[in-house]
């Protein structure tokens, strides 16, 4: 099993002049998951269930993503455009087959997602499966799916996806201080 794991979580806003899509990916090494487990429940301190981006005031996602930033991990983030309304899922399908491939190029085997539904989980495994034909010959490359409110370590990428997010809505304070660490890949979802 490869010593790096991916977990991936996103966030997008679907508008006909201007709609995208985020999908962020933390590359977190194996040995690590214990580390960063606690430290993220830590953060959630009394709240229930998963530490959410959308929730957070503008305090704490500053110190949320200083933390992030502070953890010296690389996390890969593709952005779909354009998404118009009611495209979200082609957003992500295109978005998902870039980072498997930057992923895979990073030695990772094994992409942890949050869960959704039974269907839209099934239609990421089908995405997963799909780009494996552009792999290399034998190359292994997995999807798993798990409740936010279970791992904590998908709170990490959605914390990423929703810096992202604001800086594409103006407010760049969040993204600038995970430069050293997040590498965004553009995706033309009009394909």
């Amino acid at each position: 099993m490869s010593a790096l794991q991916a977990f991936a979580d996103e966030s997008f806003k679907e508008d006909d002049d201007g709609g995208f899509y985020v999908l962020a990916a933390a590359v977190l090494p194996v040995e690590r998951h214990s580390e960063l487990r606690e430290v993220m429940f830590g953060i959630r301190a009394e709240r229930t269930g998963k530490l959410h981006w959308n929730v957070l005031t503008d305090g704490q996602k500053r110190a949320v993503v200083k933390q992030v930033a502070d953890f010296g991990e690389l996390h890969l983030v593709a952005v779909g455009t354009p998404v118009p309304a009611r495209r979200q899922e082609r957003g992500r399908s295109l978005c998902m087959q870039r980072l498997v491939t930057e992923l895979h190029a990073l030695g990772v085997g094994l992409l942890v997602a949050e869960g959704r539904t039974v269907q839209l989980d099934a239609r990421d495994v089908r995405t997963v499966q799909q780009c494996r034909f552009s792999l290399p010959r034998g190359a292994v490359f997995r999807i798993r799916h798990v409740r936010g409110a279970d791992e904590p370590l998908l709170w990490i990428s959605d914390i990423v996806a929703g810096a992202v997010r604001a800086r594409r809505q103006g407010i760049p304070d969040y993204a600038d201080q995970l430069a050293e660490c997040a590498i965004e890949f553009q995706v033309d979802t009009r394909a």
